[in-house]
């Protein structure tokens, strides 16, 4: 199986930049779908972005769309999401999640029981 541990989160204030990183360690192969989800106090999780196990298919919610993006470098077993022009709403705890697929599989999911393997989180806060 596979492990994932997110880093980078932290408080900004409202128009800052941060870069969430997700390591990824185990026995899986490089052929995997990674994603990002969120979850605020009182809400339910979001899905935020998603990446084919190559990185050439992504996808993003309306919400971050154009602000953030997802890129992974699979040679260094990490996955990461570049935040700009975060806001309040940006507040959450996020989590990176892993789904293996076949090699021939270029496919990102935004729902979040396609993924079997999370990590355990993140905390951004941004301040207005």
């Amino acid at each position: 199986q596979i492990q994932l541990v997110e880093s980078g989160g932290g408080l900004v204030q409202a128009g800052d930049s941060l870069t969430l990183s997700c390591a990824v360690s185990g026995r899986a192969s490089s052929f995997y779908t990674t994603a990002w989800f969120r979850q605020a106090p009182g809400k339910e999780q979001e899905f935020v972005a998603a990446s084919s196990w190559s990185g050439a298919n992504t996808g993003y919610s309306d919400s971050v769309k154009g602000r953030f993006t997802i890129s992974r470098d699979n040679a260094k077993n990490t996955v990461y999401l570049q935040m700009n022009s975060l806001t309040p709403e940006d507040t959450a705890v996020y989590y990176c999640a892993a789904k293996q697929v076949g090699r021939t599989t270029y496919m990102w999911y935004a729902h979040a029981g396609a993924y079997e393997y999370w990590g355990q989180g993140t905390q951004v806060t941004v301040t207005s």
